[in-house]
């Protein structure tokens, strides 16, 4: 994809270069929205507006939707009235209401002024729900029929309302906007009476989300039952809205990646990397650096602890690095094994007691697995092939005894934190690999010290 937008970029230049506008045309026509705006993320900024200003109204709304709110601010700075009047007229109340979301004020301002009174309030509407809610990635453009119409008179609404609706499929069945079932356009074609209810067709076993409910398990519920759209009620039962397919990828899509970015130590943010400057970066990116390094201090005061145990045998500096990374490896395994099984709703705080015996499980296996290989390598390399005398058989097995039980902690830790947190409220994506590992590296070190101390001394 990327090597084909080098070649349609390269071609569009030429041409532009060469002022053959209708040629240009002719091909941006062709093309989907996506590639379009991909496209123009990648043209300098000067040539953006008079490429986009070459579309077809309904072609450049929705290529308008798929780019950066960076190109978008762009362009409507440089819209004139009526040309930003056109755009708001083809876009769908949703993506109006992450427009306004996106934009500076002084230009919220502008948009609000052009788009008109019906779009004004809905959009309103949509905002006055809280971030990541039902309510505020849904739309209020959707086909509803009474119950009393008939087949005839169902598609004949349909063909009056649906051009101005985000998706026609799915048709909700409403009276007094309470939601009492639904229907398909393929239920309808297949019906070979035109005079039948809608009543006597509809599916009355319709699922609904609340306009409060967590986006994250809207598009959950999309996914698990293969929705096209799904239809949001309010506390009275009236149906306000529906959240359609490509708004439940989207939060997916933001979803996972915020918990990456938590997993990673990094603050989230939703600008793109490469428009991310280094300041930007480095303030997503300090604050759980120096808190890590900070919490990394209690693993300095544990080797400062057991100093002298480490003066009287020297060599067990050296296997230290070996059980602290495999403690923190082992316990982001858990953590991210068990973070994944929350976020697609397969685990519970119930479940915690039969989560860490099957923790404790695996981590018997990889340590009984992982010590056998540990005890060969240190008397076959450390002792014979390197000739290091100060590595016996008892400190052999002081590492490989301090290595199984740190697996065997560090699983329990990593399976028990995320699953705690959210049972609290947080989000269990922060108890992931460097907050689990600096909890490990210590656990491990006192391990270690005191078997070195029963063993050795």
């Amino acid at each position: 994809m990327a090597e084909h937008n080098v070649t349609v970029e390269g071609t569009l230049e030429v041409l532009l270069n060469e002022k053959k506008y209708s040629t240009l045309k002719d091909i941006l026509v062709t093309m989907n929205p996506a590639d379009i705006a991909a496209v123009f993320e990648e043209l300098e900024e000067e040539r953006t507006p008079l490429l986009f200003r070459l579309l077809p109204k309904e072609l450049a709304a929705e290529t308008f939707v798929e780019m950066e709110p960076e190109l978008q601010e762009l362009l409507i700075r440089g819209f004139s009235d009526t040309e930003l009047k056109e755009v708001l007229e083809e876009l769908y109340v949703d993506d109006a209401a992450d427009l306004v979301e996106e934009m500076p004020a002084n230009v919220v301002k502008r948009i609000l002024t052009q788009a008109d009174p019906q779009m004004r309030k809905e959009i309103n509407e949509i905002l006055r729900f809280p971030e990541n809610s039902a309510g505020s990635i849904m739309t209020t453009e959707y086909v509803s029929l009474r119950p009393a119409m008939t087949v005839s008179e169902a598609f004949t609404r349909i063909r009056r309302t649906g051009i101005d609706k985000e998706t026609i499929y799915t048709c909700y069945v409403t009276e007094d906007r309470r939601l009492l079932g639904f229907t398909s356009v393929k239920d309808l074609l297949l019906i070979d009476d035109d005079e039948k209810r809608i009543s006597e067709i509809m599916n009355p076993n319709v699922i609904s989300v609340g306009t409060m409910d967590d986006q994250e398990e809207v598009a959950q519920m999309m996914s698990k039952y293969n929705f096209l759209a799904l239809p949001v009620v309010d506390t009275d039962q009236r149906m306000v809205g529906i959240v359609t397919f490509d708004d439940a990828m989207d939060v997916l899509e933001e979803e996972a990646t915020e918990d990456i970015e938590k997993m990673a130590a990094i603050v989230p943010s939703d600008k793109p990397y490469l428009r991310s400057n280094a300041l930007e970066i480095f303030r997503q990116r300090i604050p759980w650096l120096m808190l890590l390094m900070i919490s990394a201090t209690f693993t300095g005061m544990i080797i400062s602890g057991f100093e002298s145990a480490l003066a009287a045998q020297v060599v067990l500096t050296a296997f230290i690095p070996m059980l602290m990374d495999t403690g923190g490896n082992s316990g982001s395994q858990a953590s991210v094994t068990v973070i994944r099984a929350i976020s697609l709703g397969e685990l519970e705080f119930r479940d915690l007691p039969a989560v860490i015996w099957k923790e404790i499980q695996t981590a018997v296996l990889c340590g009984v697995a992982l010590s056998a290989a540990c005890f060969a390598k240190i008397l076959l390399i450390d002792r014979l092939l390197l000739g290091n005398t100060d590595v016996t058989v008892l400190v052999a097995l002081v590492v490989c005894v301090t290595m199984a039980l740190t697996i065997l902690v560090a699983k329990i830790v990593g399976c028990t934190l995320p699953v705690l947190a959210h049972k609290l409220g947080f989000d269990p994506a922060v108890m992931a690999s460097p907050f689990i590992t600096t909890i490990v590296d210590a656990l491990s070190l006192l391990v270690y010290f005191a078997i070195a101390n029963a063993l050795l001394f």
